[in-house]
């Protein structure tokens, strides 16, 4: 996920890093590298313009050259500036009326039928509300069908919209169909072209007219780049749009949609698709995104990820333990245990910090066995005490898990370092964590 931006950015801040003194020359030089990477990523002109003045503007500042770590600083005016061209907070769903009608918008092929399934998932998994699926695209041939069979694999209902003939029929027996047997929530997933035109948005505004929908989700596939930020600005001309869902951002290496779809429609970024599971769509969260793209890793979210794949009482019992600082290599071999057997082991690098380097090296799900059978090989004692570990202890463990010391002082200083950092994550404010790592 955007990793040849994430790449280029990092090799900035090393370079930064490497001088004792910044002057206004190195910064100009980094906002030039940073200029062309933004650029080389599909990142919209008039933003990677915005974004380069601005960071400028703050880091040749007094106050940040003659600090005594300038090169930290100019790092935590980037996450921030980057935090902010990304939309700044979090914006989560607001779902108004009884019934609460979404419309989700878009052309064809962007994944939109699967993402109406996706979002249903998350509505109902994590907001607890009963939803309808509500089939409104008369024009794709099997899109009705499809949408059934994708309700049905989620245990989700879909409207039978067989009896009606245009939307605005479905819309109107849809709404009378959810306050009759007390739907909560209703998803409609409407017609798509192959670009856009006045018969599609004439189509769709009649549909808003009529379920004067809470919210207004336009989905848009990141891999397109621009072509998904010029499709999402059209759509905005002639809807109300509360939102910009990116599906495939998982695949996304170039990152040009991302972050240039809020500065160029004024719309937020509201969800991201970053799987092919139903449960693989995740709200937005800027500051997340920002400390990904610099190298930060993610613990917010690995840290949610592993909560999801466990039961309540055992995400409660990690949650007490992470708030006294109780999380030993036990907890780390469940954890591990957990995020495998989840089907997450493709996500989870990119929220590790360190994990670009931990790429490098080929990382897998074999070496994530390794790890556990490591953990494993210690005694009951040494997994809750990881302190008592001395050059002795790590041959045995070694031989035990049959790797190498080195293997062995590897996981220990990664845990370590995971430690550290689920303890700055803590609090969940992305500057407190910045500033405790000298940022």
């Amino acid at each position: 996920m955007l990793e040849a931006i994430s790449e280029r950015f990092q090799k900035v801040f090393k370079a930064l890093r490497g001088e004792g003194h910044l002057t206004e020359k190195h910064v100009d030089e980094a906002l030039g590298e940073i200029r062309r990477a933004l650029l080389a990523a599909d990142v919209a002109l008039p933003v990677v313009k915005e974004f380069t003045a601005r960071v400028r503007e703050r880091a040749v500042g007094e106050e940040v050259l003659s600090s005594l770590r300038p090169a930290h600083q100019v790092v935590k005016i980037v996450h921030e500036e980057l935090t902010r061209l990304l939309g700044g907070e979090q914006k989560p769903l607001r779902l108004r009326g009884f019934p609460a009608p979404v419309l989700l918008v878009g052309l064809q092929g962007t994944g939109k039928t699967t993402t109406c399934a996706k979002l249903a998932v998350f509505i109902k998994n994590n907001l607890r509300k009963h939803v309808l699926l509500v089939p409104a695209d008369c024009q794709r041939l099997a899109a009705r069908e499809q949408l059934e069979q994708l309700g049905a694999q989620a245990g989700l209902p879909v409207l039978d919209t067989r009896g009606w003939s245009t939307p605005e029929e479905i819309a109107r027996g849809a709404l009378l169909e959810a306050r009759r047997k007390g739907f909560e929530v209703l998803l409609f997933d409407t017609a798509g072209r192959l670009h856009v035109d006045d018969e599609l948005m004439a189509e769709l505004e009649t549909l808003h007219g009529i379920l004067k929908p809470s919210e207004v989700l336009f989905v848009a596939d990141a891999m397109t780049g621009q072509d998904a930020v010029r499709s999402a600005e059209a759509f905005a001309a002639r809807l109300p749009l509360t939102g910009v869902l990116l599906t495939k951002l998982d695949g996304d290496a170039r990152g040009g949609a991302a972050l240039s779809v809020v500065t160029v429609t004024g719309t937020p970024l509201r969800f991201a698709g970053v799987g092919e599971r139903l449960g693989d769509l995740e709200p937005f969260h800027p500051d997340r995104m920002a400390s990904r793209i610099l190298g930060m890793g993610d613990m917010l979210t690995l840290i949610e990820k592993a909560q999801a794949t466990v039961d309540a009482q055992r995400a409660e019992e990690l949650e007490r333990k992470l708030r006294k600082q109780g999380f030993d290599l036990e907890d780390l071999r469940e954890q591990l245990r957990q995020l495998r057997s989840g089907g997450l082991m493709g996500q989870i690098m990119d929220l590790i910090p360190g994990a670009k380097a931990l790429k490098g090296q080929q990382v897998d799900d074999r070496r994530l066995k390794r790890f556990e059978a490591i953990i494993c090989s210690m005694t009951p004692r040494e997994r809750r005490h990881p302190e008592i570990i001395k050059g002795s202890h790590r041959r045995r463990i070694a031989r035990g898990a049959g790797t190498t010391v080195e293997e062995v002082n590897r996981l220990l200083r990664q845990y370590a370092e995971m430690r550290k950092l689920v303890k700055r994550a803590g609090s969940g404010d992305p500057r407190r964590m910045l500033r405790s790592l000298g940022m």
